[in-house]
């Protein structure tokens, strides 16, 4: 579960995820068998064999928590710079249009930090700091809504009445009719 903090688990949550793994190895010392432990903590079986696969090469401490797997790369001060950029529109970043993808954001962040993100692991970035997908809107800024109207006056009922008339048909080969 991800949180706005930009990711992983609260402390609390850490804390109590900790403890669950010190009541295993207190059970795995008294060798229980791994799927009772998994019944009666609420997790799966292949987490305890996890759990005491580590317990028995480094003892309980083995299972201490060492922190998050990975630090976000760009930090606060780098990620404030990032949206000043992104604010001034992909424009001035020499892109025609004034649409932000993934990979012009990965663009901007390796010319402005030296630094490389996947599209995936950009994608997560921007979410974990409130970032939101969008689609654009439907209608482009260059409509000329007199000349759909004419259109739709004037073309529109040509392609429409060149339909074959809808009326009752028949599947089979032979007429309703015929004996």
């Amino acid at each position: 579960m991800r949180y706005p903090q930009g990711g992983g688990l609260t402390a609390e949550r850490q804390q109590f995820r900790e403890e669950l793994r010190g009541q295993a190895a207190e059970r795995f010392a008294r060798g229980e068998p791994s799927s009772a432990i998994a019944k009666d903590l609420r997790v799966s079986v292949r987490s305890v064999q996890r759990w005491r696969r580590t317990w028995d090469e480094g003892g309980p401490r083995a299972l201490c928590s060492r922190g998050p797997a990975s630090l976000p790369r760009l930090n606060e001060k780098q990620f404030a710079q990032l949206e000043a950029e992104l604010a001034k529109g992909s424009a001035a970043h020499g892109w025609e249009d004034q649409r932000w993808t993934l990979a012009r954001v990965k663009t901007v962040i390796g010319r402005r930090f030296h630094m490389t993100y996947t599209v995936q692991g950009l994608r997560k970035l921007l979410m974990r700091n409130g970032g939101s997908c969008q689609v654009p809107a439907r209608r482009a800024m260059e409509r000329d809504d007199e000349a759909v109207a004419g259109w739709v006056k004037e073309v529109w009922p040509c392609v429409d009445g060149s339909r074959r008339p809808v009326g009752p048909g028949w599947s089979s080969r032979t007429k309703p009719d015929s004996p």
